[in-house]
């Protein structure tokens, strides 16, 4: 049988998605074993979403290690533990997105420093693809944080000061011309409105914001999440957005800022989190001078000399991950920056569920490839469709095909071909249930 996969998307050491209206890339290939291993008993479970802010304290949470299964991907470990994809990512370089390997332990960076912004409301940090809530009195706030997913290089969220001007249920998607006009010349035509369901990308909840045609919502693509995927929208996972929704009154003021470079201090300990800046160099730049002036100030004040070099290594490296640079009192809290391992979980919330195959059902080939690795990232990518497509890894005498499926008539086939091609680039066959797949 020929083979119907565009050779690059899987040989070029990217791995794509359709997230939203665009194709992005994930490096997914190259395999390397750099995470934090702990030599505790891992522990059961690990906050991840609200914590409380001591006073004086920018630090909050605790790094964790996971060791992973087979089957596990990063998408999934990071929906089940509060993480985006980009800071899982960036946590393991070189960590297979898609198929990593089974026993390889993996950094869950679930320490945060806080944006250099009032504490009041909700703040968003685009750089880190993080957002803020707080709650409580100045005394003993608490803050609430989630991944999210953010605008795209053509169309970036602002930043600046907004307010929740209303919030809405199971919202009605009105799509904007602009919109519209890109799905056009993909060939993927959409109606005026999408209503709720399914098929509607804001999910279930959605927040409007004082500044016109911008979001926090929720979607029906949650691989998106932690990567640059929205027409300048907030995205939030399902299950977080309902907790932001409930727990937002109206009016509730919204900062979005954009700072790469953090410092912030817990326990005595002075910490750097570093991460790539998003798009604008000298913007870049700008803030890690603003970093480097802030070092300068409290190397003077402290009387104590700064590692530079340690300082520059953690800039260059943007891992995302609070790393102690200083001691400013006796140090008590540089056990935080050690990760604690955790048990696996018995199943990772959010993780795709593969229908049993079935005889009489129509199918889609979409991939017919001689390495397995490739085809499970290939299944992976296609299983990570927003809404879903089932797809798996079958094995033949001389390589491994891809089934999607199984869908109900050939109507939801041809459908699923339809995406695979706007989508991912994927060539389909549609597979009816009397035709069979000669070995």
């Amino acid at each position: 049988m020929r083979r119907i996969v565009r050779q690059p998307l899987l040989s070029r050491g990217l791995c794509l998605i359709a997230l939203g209206i665009s194709l992005l890339a994930l490096n997914g290939c190259a395999v390397a074993k750099r995470a934090w291993v702990s030599p505790n008993l891992p522990e059961r479970e690990i906050a991840r979403n609200r914590f409380p802010v001591e006073t004086g304290d920018d630090v909050i949470g605790r790094l964790a290690a996971v060791r992973l299964e087979r089957g596990d991907t990063l998408p999934d470990i990071a929906r089940h533990f509060g993480l985006g994809i980009n800071a899982l990512s960036a946590a393991n370089p070189g960590v297979d997105v898609w198929a990593p390997a089974a026993g390889e332990r993996i950094t869950l960076p679930l320490s945060f420093i806080l944006p250099d912004a009032p504490r009041k409301g909700i703040v968003v940090n685009l750089a880190t693809m993080r957002l803020f809530q707080y709650k409580g009195d100045g005394m003993s706030p608490v803050v609430s944080t989630y991944p999210v997913g953010i605008g795209t290089r053509e169309r970036p969220t602002p930043t600046g000061q907004m307010l929740v001007a209303r919030k809405a249920a199971r919202p009605t998607w009105h799509v904007p011309a602009s919109i519209a006009e890109d799905h056009r010349k993909k060939g993927d035509p959409l109606p005026r409105e999408v209503p709720p369901g399914p098929l509607n990308p804001l999910g279930d909840y959605a927040l409007y914001l004082s500044k016109a045609g911008y979001l926090i919502h929720g979607t029906n693509k949650p691989a998106s999440i932690g990567l640059k995927a929205s027409n300048g929208c907030l995205r939030l996972y399902p299950e977080n957005v309902k907790l932001l929704f409930d727990d937002t009154p109206v009016n509730t003021p919204v900062a979005i800022v954009n700072q790469p470079y953090l410092l912030g201090q817990r326990d005595g300990v002075l910490y750097l989190e570093a991460h790539s800046p998003l798009e604008n160099p000298g913007a870049g730049a700008l803030e890690l001078e603003k970093v480097y002036a802030k070092l300068r100030s409290l190397e003077k004040k402290t009387g104590r000399t700064l590692d530079w070099k340690k300082v520059k290594d953690v800039q260059a490296e943007a891992r995302g991950i609070p790393v102690p640079i200083l001691e400013m009192g006796q140090g008590a809290g540089k056990e935080a920056a050690n990760p604690v391992e955790v048990e696996h979980p018995e199943r990772l919330y959010g993780r795709p569920d593969l229908p049993e195959l079935k005889l009489e059902a129509w199918y889609v080939l979409a991939g017919d490839l001689r390495d397995e690795i490739e085809a499970r990232r290939m299944a992976a990518i296609i299983n990570h469709q927003g809404p879903p497509i089932p797809a798996r890894v079958l094995s033949k005498s001389n390589g491994y095909r891809v089934i999607a499926g199984p869908f109900g008539d050939a109507g939801e086939a041809r459908d699923a071909v339809r995406r695979l091609k706007i989508d991912l680039e994927i060539d389909g066959i549609v597979i009816d249930p009397v035709r069979k797949i000669e070995s």
